[in-house]
């Protein structure tokens, strides 16, 4: 059609132009504004007086659901059946527009404010992500007890996070790759060039989602279908400059505004910037600072963080010793900084998923240390020291019932004995610090010399 051609002129497009531009218009007219109540059910319970960087998240990463997960609250990402549905809607909406409207001889303005929308919509989606790698919250570096996991436990989703934890610098780089794209987007003179940037840059988001197996290959392909929507009204052109060198003629199309709209225009515009951009970025520098939200942040027993070797073990007062091949022998306990603990066991563990990203309040439903992993058995605790017991749940999602209390003792500094009931059984383990190095962080001390493990 001529409008994708780039040509906002008075010239009348062909019928199948017409034809293409409804179903296109109304399609990413429904994929880019909210017109679910959800959304603005989960808008209004937002505490505007103490405004989370989470809640500016979810409200950028908005996409409409019929059949996905997320459909029961409105904040999780669409599936390729929920393209399916209002693709439909847009056909029906495209022959009913089509029968009503037969006077137009081109949608020139039309087109031009639904790209304005498209535009926006991309923009804060992409800065959404941006943000929150530029500061490195959605792949934070790798805990003891990630770090004390063989390679061949973790799920290609999660090899690729940790990876990617382990270098923030390259982080941040790429969380300013889309902060930059973004901010193209929100001015039409360099809105084609941010356009071009999210395709190529998302591209490569969308191919990995689907190499290592991520969750968010919808939602990254959903951008890139934003971005090459607006890449076709000046594709056309760039064309005809960049390859067949011949002169082009430049769009200079601008709507003429009434004096009081062209100042609301610009009142809006700041404040939408202000809000996604100045005070988003604000909200995940903090984050970064006081609460890295992929991790727990309740503190952990006192002193006791690091890894331990179980030099003994019993089950019911009967002795185990180790064995690389007994499924009910603890191996090695891992106690975090925050209130996890981690037991190294032979136990079969039911993967527990978390393949989108998840931004949660409560340190019950923080399960990127144990996500995408098996060989070790995740435990969230709560101390208490009037007692001296620990009373552990299991954090895996897909064992609910599995608890234990536990009686804790501290002979000195570098050890732990611990006793109490899992489940049916007693359990006895006796725990002994290990002062073990980590290479990442002798390398981040910026050690040049050998290093002895």
């Amino acid at each position: 059609m001529n409008a994708l051609k780039g040509s906002l002129s008075n010239d009348e497009w062909k019928g199948y132009e017409k034809w293409a531009f409804r179903i296109f218009a109304i399609y990413f007219f429904i994929q880019a504004v909210p017109l679910d109540w959800k959304f603005y059910r989960n808008l209004f319970s937002i505490n505007w007086l103490h405004l989370r960087f989470s809640d500016i998240f979810y409200i950028s990463r908005y996409t409409p659901q019929f059949l996905s997960n997320g459909a029961s609250t409105g904040w999780g990402i669409n599936s390729y059946g929920d393209w399916g549905i209002v693709l439909l809607i847009a056909i029906i909406g495209a022959a009913i527009w089509a029968n009503r409207d037969k006077g137009n001889l081109n949608y020139d303005k039309l087109y031009y404010w639904i790209r304005v929308i498209v535009r926006y919509r991309l923009a804060i989606g992409i800065i959404a992500y941006g943000f929150i790698k530029f500061f490195p919250l959605q792949s934070p570096s790798p805990s003891i007890s990630n770090l004390n996991t063989h390679y061949g436990e973790f799920s290609r989703w999660k090899l690729f996070s940790l990876s990617l934890g382990i270098v923030p610098n390259y982080e941040s780089f790429l969380g300013l790759v889309e902060i930059l794209a973004g901010s193209l987007l929100l001015f039409r003179k360099t809105s084609t060039i941010g356009a071009l940037l999210v395709v190529i840059f998302t591209g490569n988001v969308f191919m990995s989602n689907l190499a290592y197996e991520g969750g968010e290959a919808p939602y990254s392909l959903y951008l890139i279908t934003l971005g090459l929507f607006l890449l076709t009204f000046d594709i056309v052109r760039l064309f005809t400059l960049i390859a067949l060198e011949r002169p082009t003629q430049p769009n200079k199309f601008k709507p003429v505004l009434p004096q009081k709209w062209q100042q609301a225009r610009l009142v809006l515009k700041t404040v939408f910037i202000f809000f996604f951009v100045f005070l988003y970025g604000y909200k995940t520098w903090s984050a970064y600072h006081h609460d890295v939200y992929q991790y727990p942040q309740s503190a952990g027993l006192k002193g006791a963080t690091g890894l331990y070797d179980v030099s003994e073990f019993k089950i019911n007062s009967a002795a185990l010793p180790y064995s690389a091949t007994d499924t009910n022998r603890w191996k090695n306990v891992v106690f975090e900084k925050w209130a996890t603990i981690s037991i190294g066991t032979n136990q079969p563990v039911k993967v527990d998923s978390a393949v989108t990203e998840e931004i949660n309040d409560r340190d019950a439903d923080r399960s990127y240390e144990e996500a995408g992993s098996v060989g070790r058995k995740y435990y969230s605790y709560q101390v208490d020291t009037a007692k001296q017991e620990l009373i552990l749940q299991n954090k895996n999602h897909n064992y609910p019932n599995d608890k234990l209390v536990l009686h804790f003792s501290r002979p000195d500094n570098s050890n732990l004995v611990l006793s109490g009931v899992a489940g049916k059984d007693t359990v006895y383990a006796v725990l002994n610090r290990i002062n073990k190095k980590y290479l990442l962080e002798e390398a981040a001390s910026g050690r040049n010399k050998a290093i002895k493990l």
